[in-house]
């Protein structure tokens, strides 16, 4: 359509709108599309990522197997026990005392002679943290359209295709 016609049409269309279309803020056509170039911006996307190592664990303590002294020395305590509460006639006193202080002796001597042997284990630990990513992504599209023989600018969120709608708005040369 050429000039002349369409404001030939637009014209005859504000003549024969009622006060209340009139007050409407215009109305849409279709307007051709020339060009639509993507935007792209850069951001920054964040994920998380679990991060495992192994970390070797000391623990202090000494040697076990400690259970042999006191239960030899409870044997021969008790059995001293016994021979001398035999001669006495307190039989059985003497081997529950001779008995238990065999064993803490039997204990007491390990003790003294065991040594410190620290205890080395490996575990593992997992953490989760955050990496940063650096994306391009598209935002929109810059686009150039021809109206009425004149050629516009927009941006749109979306690609508008081969036409895009345009809103017209028609008033008198006097008004604003």
């Amino acid at each position: 359509m050429d000039r002349k016609s369409i404001t030939t049409i637009i014209g005859i269309s504000v003549l024969t709108l009622s006060g209340a279309a009139a007050s409407r803020p215009g109305f849409v056509e279709q307007a051709r599309v020339i060009d639509a170039e993507p935007v792209y911006e850069t951001v920054t996307v964040s994920y998380p990522v679990t991060e495992c190592r192994m970390e070797r664990v000391v623990h202090e303590g000494y040697r076990r197997g400690g259970y042999v002294a006191p239960i030899a020395g409870g044997i021969i305590g008790g059995v001293l026990g016994h021979e001398i509460g035999r001669k006495k006639r307190g039989d059985t006193a003497l081997t529950v005392a001779g008995t238990l202080l065999g064993a803490t002796l039997g204990h007491g001597l390990h003790s003294a002679h065991a040594r410190y042997r620290p205890t080395v284990e490996h575990v593992r630990r997992c953490e989760t943290v955050d990496r940063y990513d650096e994306q391009r992504q598209l935002t929109g599209y810059q686009v150039k359209y021809r109206y009425d023989g004149r050629i516009f600018h927009t941006y749109t969120a979306e690609h508008p295709g081969k036409y895009i709608p345009v809103r017209v708005k028609v008033s008198a040369a006097g008004e604003s």
